[in-house]
């Protein structure tokens, strides 16, 4: 590589680095934010981990949120923590 060919290169390498030392930055301040915000939703009396479940359950499709309902319900009745849907028909 010629030494204009080794600028640019160290050029774009720089570019690439501080760009992502940005977004890194901003993605502190936003994390900052998230945190704030949960810190005010507990002064108010909700469970913040509570709202975090729900807040992980808004970003699922129905469907997804039906299967994995279906599985946990299916693990929680062979450990025997829940009844099965056909005990509990009976």
């Amino acid at each position: 590589m010629s030494d204009a060919a080794h600028g640019v290169a160290r050029d774009q390498l720089r570019a690439f680095v501080e760009r992502i030392e940005r977004l890194e930055e901003e993605k502190k301040t936003i994390a900052d934010d998230i945190k704030d915000v949960y810190g005010e939703a507990k002064s108010m009396g909700f469970d913040t981990k509570i709202l975090k479940k729900v807040i992980a359950l808004r970003k699922k499709d129905e469907q997804e949120r039906m299967e994995e309902d279906m599985i946990l319900d299916t693990y929680l009745a062979a450990l025997g923590m829940v009844l099965a849907p056909e005990e509990e028909a009976a």
